[in-house]
């Protein structure tokens, strides 16, 4: 009985009234019908090291995958990663405190249908001059949640094409930490896209500029952007023609704060918004106001919102409070560097940093992440086996992953996935 009750909850999660399974329950926006790797081989990630069997850099190589981890840590990469398509990345898999990719950039362009979940990336003073941190060029349906990425050389999360047209498609963003470009840099992120992309409830923090700066389709909803410097969210400033839903977000003033939450609108950047706050006075209180009308500049106003898929909105405060408590790769931990940035938002406009460098925070870099014991799993296939016996299944038969015995809408080690997290 307790199966079908929680088959009956993810039915409902899942499909939010349609017959098309969502990426995982809580999945919203352009994105939210990626399937990931679905169906596919589950590789375990076994080792920390940059590459070779068992490494991050092996299991994305190939495409149609569902990935796990049995380790936590840090993973020093020397060289860029590019990820396959049609894979899912489970990062709330690994133990101790989970998964950092620290070192370079990590590369999502061409990896169509894929599921990125829970895992920090980090670029860092020693990645290439001129790099994201996270980059997507090229591709279509993608969803990345609860990732926490920084310290980018140009951007830091980027979804973005030079031609505009025909870029990226049907991507989310939610639920995420875009923080500390590094300066003189030093930007949150561009996109670029006339596919649709959606930006809900994620933090960017502590970015000189962009974030983001937007060209095309863009749904922001429920975010907070703090300690910008010359331009929190830019309104494409091109003759390129844009469409935005930007509704209920909080925009507060940092100690670099320099200028206003929206710029460089132009006429053919149409807009609706509605219940955006800014909070300006650095007075260490959350009090801000609405945004006037005449605050976003020129812009070309519709009095109804764009035919966008519908999010759960709450009010900003509310966003604000949720981004406190959740945003990033809270599970199986939220790690140091994190932590500080959530400290300074806290501050309500008293703290705040542009860096240069990640030697600059008091982790020094990306702290201490620590390891932890992997349950068991006999079988080697992503499910520890006291899960498996708990849900009727065999322990010692690999292939019953991408069964559906726990529900006919998930396969069983999406379940166990999904049952990792809220």
């Amino acid at each position: 009985m307790k199966h079908v009750l929680y088959t009956i909850m993810l039915l409902s999660l899942a499909t939010g009234g349609s017959a098309q399974p969502l990426a995982f329950p809580g999945a919203e926006g352009f994105g939210k019908y990626t399937s990931g790797g679905r169906g596919g081989k589950v590789y375990i990630v076994t080792c920390l090291d940059d590459e070779g069997p068992g490494s991050f850099r092996d299991a994305v190589s190939q495409p149609h995958r569902t990935i796990v981890f049995e380790v936590g840590g840090v993973i020093r990469i020397k060289s860029p990663i590019s990820v396959s398509p049609n894979i899912t990345i489970a990062g709330q898999t690994a133990p101790g405190d989970g998964i950092t990719i620290y070192g370079e950039r990590v590369s999502f362009s061409k990896a169509n249908n894929t599921i990125c979940r829970y895992i920090r990336f980090r670029m860092g003073e020693h990645g290439k001059d001129g790099a994201d941190a996270l980059v997507v060029a090229e591709g279509h349906r993608m969803i990345f949640d609860h990732l926490s990425v920084s310290w980018g050389k140009d951007e830091n999360f980027s979804i973005s094409s030079m031609k505009v047209v025909g870029g990226p498609s049907d991507i989310t963003v939610q639920n995420s930490i875009i923080a500390q470009g590094l300066m003189n840099h030093s930007m949150g992120g561009l996109i670029q896209s006339d596919g649709g992309i959606t930006l809900y409830r994620n933090l960017y923090i502590d970015n000189r500029s962009r974030n983001n700066k937007v060209k095309g389709i863009n749904q922001f909803v429920n975010n907070v952007v703090y300690n910008w410097s010359v331009g929190a969210y830019i309104l494409g400033g091109s003759a390129f023609k844009s469409f935005a839903n930007i509704t209920n977000n909080y925009f507060i003033y940092g100690p670099d704060t320099r200028s206003k939450a929206f710029t460089r609108g132009n006429e053919n950047f149409a807009l609706y918004a509605k219940e955006n706050y800014l909070d300006e006075n650095h007075d260490g209180t959350l009090d801000g106001r609405v945004i006037g009308k005449e605050e976003y500049g020129i812009v070309k106003w519709y009095d109804r919102p764009f035919d966008f898929p519908v999010l759960p909105e709450t009010s900003a405060p509310e966003a604000l409070a949720w981004i406190v408590k959740y945003a990033g790769c809270t599970v199986p931990a939220r790690d140091q560097v994190d932590q500080h940035v959530i400290d300074e938002l806290l501050s309500h406009g008293k703290k705040g940093k542009l860096i240069h460098s990640e030697k600059e925070l008091p982790t020094k870099g990306p702290g201490t992440i620590r390891n932890g014991n992997p349950k068991k799993d006999t079988d080697r296939d992503g499910m520890p086996d006291e899960w498996e016996e708990l849900h009727g299944l065999n322990p010692a038969d690999p292939a019953d992953a991408n069964g559906y015995i726990v529900s006919d809408i998930y396969s069983n080690i999406e379940m166990y996935l999904n049952s990792l997290v809220r």
